[in-house]
């Protein structure tokens, strides 16, 4: 499965990084084949200044990344893409052949305005949970939880729930036990509930 995950100027880098190493990872972890193939991905293809001036080079920009059936939207300091028609435009498209379509973060904003949130629980940040609700009124945000799992929509809250989110999705698309052993392998502490 194609993994590409959407960056952009100040993204918080964990919200793709963490994504990045889980499939990565999982990969690494499979005897019989390489279950998944992730990507970066960017408006234009061209170097990405995500937070505190990290610095990163897309695998693809909108006009030559591979098909994707798995969209991860990461989030960080959103308004500019907020107002992009084409980032807009291309979730919305994506939404459309993929899969699947999942936010880390404040990532939520740009699945709501590009009108795939409508009617479903979500979760985003718990700073920016108010923000969320009040933008987007016909969203049932929900607070308090790692990820939330509408079936072809994944949202989760802030930075390192993204992991989580991501490992849920290692152990729904493929097996818990590569999901396990991807974390074991991560040494990370995989909260495999949503909840908190």
């Amino acid at each position: 499965m194609n993994i590409g995950i959407y960056i952009y100027n100040h993204s918080e880098v964990l919200d793709f990084s963490g994504p990045f190493e889980v499939f990565s990872t999982a990969s690494r972890g499979c005897r019989d084949n390489d279950p998944f193939l992730v990507f970066l991905i960017g408006e234009t293809g061209k170097a990405v200044t995500a937070r505190a001036g990290y610095r990163v080079i897309p695998h693809y920009g909108f006009g030559d990344h591979p098909f994707i059936d798995v969209l991860v939207v990461a989030g960080g300091v959103h308004d500019d893409e907020m107002y992009k028609i084409a980032v807009i435009d291309w979730i919305a498209q994506q939404a459309k052949t993929a899969e699947i379509v999942a936010s880390v973060c404040t990532g939520a904003f740009l699945l709501a305005e590009a009108g795939l949130l409508q009617g479903r629980q979500v979760t985003t940040h718990w700073q920016d949970v108010d923000n969320l609700r009040t933008r987007y009124p016909d969203l049932t945000v929900t607070d308090g939880c790692r990820w939330v799992d509408e079936g072809n929509i994944l949202t989760s809250g802030g930075i390192s729930a993204g992991i989580d989110m991501s490992l849920h999705l290692v152990a729904r698309l493929r097996s818990p036990a590569l999901a396990r052993k991807t974390a074991r392998q991560m040494e990370y502490d995989w909260t495999e509930d949503a909840l908190r």
